[in-house]
């Protein structure tokens, strides 16, 4: 049993080495346990710790797992401890400790040890029970939004296109929060007239951003501050005309969501004008978010004043009434510790002419308003449809003060869109149609729509936008978009300038579709429900249309109810970004959907050639896919640029393609993906000083050169290896390289596994089929390909290639990959030899004897002879030891030894017991019969005797 790689770095971190890593290394060592593929791995950049293979955000804690046969080490306790570099960059620093004498004493008589607990507990009668306090919020409407909106729906026709909330997966939640920024009080003056509002949605650990200002110049920079006032996130606003800012933070660490949760966090925005403008305000979260869908900023008239504002308003679902919820900010000018109540005067206007006004009080301390303005008649909803109306709040105590906004749609950076599939009609039906439709709603109430539509089995009827049908035969069409669409390109495109109040609030609340008809399905051979498509920050140009993916595209055409939409664009780094969003994937035709990917989207070109050049995208569950693809061949890159390229999504149904679209992606990529010019974001982990590196007493000394400690080069001697430096000591290892299939193999100069030359294979040879074009089977992260259902190979693990001392399978049921280490069998001879570096188990000689030149056949571990280090001990090959874990103290159970460069480690054998009456002994590793224990106590009593047995 190889020492497992938690072992070593629970060793290094408690001889106080510790780990800082700022992005740790993806190079994993080959003679370590496969990790499971679905485990993310950190992004480049992330701060965390890396700990015995695996990545750790800040601040969390673990129990560390040294593998077999150690096991879990529940009485240690390691945690990520954040830790600013000399440049101010956050780090992350491993501590372990040992809890076990934290353990509370305990009154009880008879306490127990639980499985996977350190401390022993009194045994408990009753389970504790836990009580969550419901948070309730003072304005009804907010809390009961939502709820019973298929309560009313007939079920003998398909619903399953409405998303509800219930519906949405753990991976598709979502909390949302809000700021307020006004000007930065300096030298008793704010630094702007400016005020803005910022919407936040957070999805696992990214943070999404759409701001609007007004009254001050575009910024240059946006910050999130913590709690101490630190920048944690710095944003460089891109130039532009717009008044609209849209960003992510992604990979928040823990200690940072934790303070987003608990509204700890401020952001501030910055111009690099003449004249520096700053505004500022705090994240905090509100229940009115969710059903919010107008909105309106207000400002002062004044210069400097300070003062600013945001109100969120929404419709009742049945009645004209306008529900609405203040946020104030620097309206009330009171300092004192006892709150003051202060009068205040809401007024709805239009055109300097008062509709409605309220009067109240808020306090000083919490100036939070909130209201309902009942019964809004015709005109008013007509106003507040076309961006007319005014609200205004105002103070009546003996200083008035005043802000105020205009009423429009609410404003973000989501797309609007839609896909329409067959499956989603109100008759379901699989006729591998597509259509795709994005929208833009303007302050004036007028709505921009693009249409595209194609697959479709009969003559097109109509294109209407449509509520929700309480009866299959009664359809309500709101607006009839028929008389745009052209017949010969399947598209339409046009505006909607009568949409009334009520729409726009259904619009933004995802309660609108889209229907496609046919001369064979009046009622509709395609519909989508349009929905908001949160913000991603992919370099994707959503404002176009994008590509429709269908099953009509598929080569040959697959009658699917499944359709979609994908936008794709490539950078100035020639790397590809893209989404994908899917509609009418059917559950119940996979039925193990929770254990398959709900499909695989990969890029490809589409040519009679035999030469095929395919890339794989993502593998995704949910309903949407994106990402970034930065590793991009020339012959692909083109055929973006000649639009022979295609986007395919592949699901267990369709293993070969279940939808798919062409793509065209202008570009000047004619010599492939370039590097970014950036600065290394390793700059903090590895000094590239030589006299720094002199000065580091983990650095590595290897021909003639000064290695820092974590880093990895090929060797001058052998291309075929990979070295590492691991604290002043040099580990190389072979590279394994793949078997190829192609009959013409070329050798690159700098590389040292030969490449398949495409350019010279025959044209009439038919190229076997790789693995990853059969999605019905499991996909390995490590390799990036599908493997059959039922099959075991060996993983590939780039750079080391392929690892013979692992085996994994994939299981059919389940689709899961299973990798487990090889078992070598038990050799009668003294000395085993290894036959070739790659191979994993030695075999006994021909011949009773150690081969010549096997020191240098196995795997080199640096320039010297192969002596094992166990923590900070060093020992000769065959040498025997009882292993040392700091905080636990010697494992006497436990048995080391070394063998040839590599420490291994095995439990002891316990001997069956055929007695009744056990125990064991404090220290001892194995339980004895009682019987035998006080034999052993009556000798123990007999020096003499004991004497003459030892001789």
């Amino acid at each position: 049993m190889l020492v497992p790689r938690a072992l070593r770095s629970l060793l290094c971190v408690l001889s106080c080495a510790w780990l800082h890593t700022g992005a740790p290394s993806r190079l994993k060592s080959p003679a370590l346990p496969i990790q499971s593929e679905r485990e993310p791995l950190p992004s480049k950049g992330s701060s965390g710790c890396s700990f015995g293979g695996r990545f750790y955000s800040l601040e969390n804690t673990w129990h560390p797992d040294l593998g077999e046969p150690f096991g879990v080490m529940h009485c240690v306790q390691c945690n990520c401890e954040p830790q600013k570099s000399r440049r101010g960059k956050v780090l992350g620093k491993v501590n372990c400790k040992n809890i076990k004498q934290d353990c509370p004493d305990l009154d009880c008589e008879d306490p127990i040890l639980l499985p996977g607990h350190c401390c022993k507990t009194c045994r408990k009668d009753e389970d504790d029970k836990k009580q969550t306090g419901s948070v309730l919020d003072s304005f009804e409407y907010f809390h009961d939004k939502g709820k019973d909106k298929e309560d009313d729906l007939h079920k003998s026709y398909n619903d399953r296109s409405y998303l509800s909330s219930e519906e949405l997966g753990p991976r598709e939640s979502r909390t949302d929060f809000v700021a307020v920024l006004t000007g930065v009080t300096e030298s008793w003056l704010p630094s702007s007239n400016g005020v803005a509002r910022a919407r936040f949605s957070l999805t696992r650990t990214s943070l999404a951003f759409s701001i609007t200002y007004q009254r001050m110049g575009r910024p240059s920079k946006i910050g999130f501050l913590d709690s101490d006032g630190t920048i944690a996130f710095e944003y460089r606003v891109p130039k532009g005309q717009s008044d609209m800012i849209c960003g992510v933070w992604k990979n928040l660490a823990k200690p940072q969501m934790r303070q987003l949760q608990s509204e700890q966090m401020r952001i501030s925005m910055t111009t690099s004008t003449s004249r520096r403008e700053e505004v500022e305000g705090k994240i905090i979260k509100h229940r009115a978010l969710f059903a919010e869908t107008f909105s309106s900023t207000l400002t002062s008239e004044e210069e400097y004043s300070g003062m600013g504002g945001i109100a969120m308003l929404t419709l009742s679902d049945t009645e004209n009434n306008l529900h609405f919820i203040l946020i104030l900010q620097g309206l009330i000018k009171h300092k004192d510790k006892e709150p003051l109540l202060v009068p205040i005067r809401v007024q709805l206007v239009y055109r300097q002419h008062i509709l409605r006004e309220i009067q109240a009080n808020i306090t000083s301390h919490d100036p939070d308003f909130a209201e309902v303005l009942t019964d809004l008649n015709s005109r008013e909803l007509f106003w507040l449809s076309r961006g007319q109306l005014e609200i205004t709040v105002a103070t009546e105590d003996q200083e008035p003060r005043q802000i105020s906004g205009f009423i429009t749609g609410r404003k973000s950076c989501d797309t609007i869109q839609s896909v329409m599939s067959s499956n989603d009609a109100l008759t379901p039906a699989k006729t591998g149609g597509v259509g795709s439709a994005i929208f833009n709603l303007h302050d004036n109430g007028t709505l921009d729509y693009q249409v595209q539509v194609a697959g479709l089995t009969s003559d097109f009827v109509g294109l209407t936008i449509e509520l929700k049908p309480r009866r299959r035969n009664k359809r309500t069409v709101l607006y009839d978009l028929t008389p745009e669409y052209n017949k010969a390109t399947g598209q339409a495109q046009g505006s909607w300038s009568r949409l009334e109040a009520r729409h726009i609030h259904m619009l933004l609340q995802n309660e609108l579709f889209i229907n496609v008809a046919t001369a064979h399905s009046q009622e509709g051979e395609l519909r989508g429900q349009i929905r908001a498509l949160l913000y991603s920050g992919l370099e994707a140009p959503r404002h176009e249309l994008p590509t429709p993916l269908a099953g009509h595209f598929v080569s040959p055409p697959v009658r699917t109810g499944a359709s979609g939409h994908a936008w794709v664009s490539v950078d100035k780094q020639c790397h590809l970004h893209y989404e994908i969003v899917v509609a009418g994937l059917s559950k119940s035709d996979d039925l193990t959907v929770n254990a398959h990917l709900h499909g695989l989207a990969e890029i490809g070109e589409i040519d009679d050639s035999s030469t095929t050049h395919k890339r794989l995208l993502t593998g995704f569950y949910g309903s949407q896919a994106q990402g970034v693809l930065k590793e991009m061949s020339v012959e692909l890159l083109q055929h973006l640029d000649q639009g022979t390229a295609f986007i395919q999504v592949s699901t267990k149904m369709n293993p070969r393609g279940e939808i798919r679209g062409r793509v065209h992606v202008p570009n000047n990529c004619e010599f492939g993906t370039r590097e970014e010019m950036e600065e290394s974001e390793f700059d903090d982990l590895f000094t590239k000083d030589p006299e720094e590196l002199k000065k580091d007493p983990h650095t590595c000394f290897f021909e003639n050169q000064h290695q820092a400690h974590g880093s990895r080069w090929t060797p001058n001697y052998d291309k075929c290896f990979s070295c590492s430096c691991q604290k002043r000591t040099v580990i190389c290892d072979p590279v394994i390289c793949p078997v190829l299939t192609c009959s013409q193999t070329i050798q690159p100069e700098d590389k040292c596994c030969p490449i398949c030359d495409e350019r010279k294979e025959p044209k009439d040879m038919k190229v076997p089929e790789r693995v990853d074009e059969h999605p019905e089977g499991c996909y390995f992260e490590g390799d990036q390909k599908m493997h059959a259902p039922g099959t075991t190979w060996h993983p590939f693990v780039p750079p080391f290639g392929y690892i013979k001392c692992a085996v994994c399978t994939c299981k059919g049921s389940s689709g899961e990959v299973h990798c487990e280490k090889v078992t070598c069998p038990m050799l009668t001879c003294s000395h085993p030899v290894r036959r070739n570096p790659s191979d994993c188990c030695k075999e006994c000689p021909e011949e009773e004897k150690t081969p010549a030149g096997l020191e240098h056949s196995d795997m080199m571990q640096a320039d010297g002879p192969r002596h094992c280090k166990f923590g900070k001990n060093y020992y000769q090959n065959s040498d025997n030891w009882h292993p040392w874990v700091p905080m636990v103290g010697e494992m006497k159970c436990i048995n080391c030894w070394c063998d040839h460069g590599v420490t291994k480690c095995q439990k002891k054998q316990c001997p069956v017991l055929t007695c009744t009456n056990n125990t064991r002994t404090e220290g001892a590793c194995c339980p004895e019969c009682l019987d035998s224990k006080e034999e052993d106590d009556q000798v123990m009593k007999a020096p003499d005797k004991r004497r003459t047995w030892r001789h």
